[in-house]
């Protein structure tokens, strides 16, 4: 893993709080196969399914307890991880057998815990199984299932998690009249789903078009964006 920019929370994790304009080899990881990257912190995923942590962890974001902050990476106490997702200040995992866990901030109930108490270390998220696909937001959460459903959880203000409403959710929600679905998207404040037919929907936040419908509206359910088709 190779990391460049701004380092002042050790999101770069090479053991320095430095700046960096060219991509230096983070120190500890190999036979990396996935990485993510929250606002202040770091997830690789190793071949081995653990997954290995670094930057700020004032939320608990790196989830391995310790607090506050990691200039290289550290093992997060999970086993047996297929895929990681990073939120601005939490994390997020898929296990071998599709449960999803959860670790950071969660003012919105962005872990899925049915609390909105902040973990240090990972978190079942509630009532999940048969996950197949994660993606995160700046404060929420989604998850893909086998059946092609789309599930969410955490900060709902701007609509994001497709349920129909503005209201956050601390346990999953399935957003509303979505099917067939093979991958998923998450930006700050809206969610993005492309179908087995390789159309592409969205929903949230649209205050600068980001749903691509043709409009600012923000959609607390999903619209196809506009003359997109044939997306793999």
């Amino acid at each position: 893993v190779w990391a460049w920019g701004g380092n002042d929370g050790a999101m770069l994790g090479d053991g320095t709080t430095t700046d960096l304009s060219t991509p230096v080899l983070l120190p500890g990881l190999d036979s990396v196969v996935g990485i993510a990257g929250g606002a202040w912190h770091g997830l690789a995923l190793k071949s081995d399914g653990t997954i290995w942590a670094w930057g700020d962890n004032t939320e608990g974001q790196d989830g391995d307890g310790v607090a506050p902050i990691k200039t290289t990476a550290q093992v997060v106490p999970l086993a047996s991880v297929t895929k990681t997702a990073a939120g601005y200040v939490h994390s997020l995992a898929l296990k071998r057998d599709g449960t999803v866990w959860a670790w950071g901030d969660n003012l919105y109930g962005e872990l899925g815990d049915g609390t909105t108490t902040n973990r240090s270390t990972p978190v079942q998220v509630s009532g999940l199984t048969g996950v197949v696909a994660l993606a995160s937001g700046g404060w929420h959460s989604l998850a893909l299932k086998a059946d092609g459903t789309v599930w969410a959880w955490g900060n709902n203000g701007d609509g994001q998690l497709g349920d129909g409403t503005i209201t956050n959710r601390s346990t999953p929600v399935q957003v509303g009249g979505l099917s067939g679905v093979v991958a998923l998207g998450g930006g700050g404040w809206h969610s993005l789903a492309l179908k087995a037919d390789g159309t592409v929907w969205a929903w949230g936040d649209n205050t600068g078009g980001q749903l691509g419908d043709g409009t600012t509206t923000n959609r607390s359910t999903p619209v196809q964006v506009s003359g997109l088709s044939g997306v793999v």
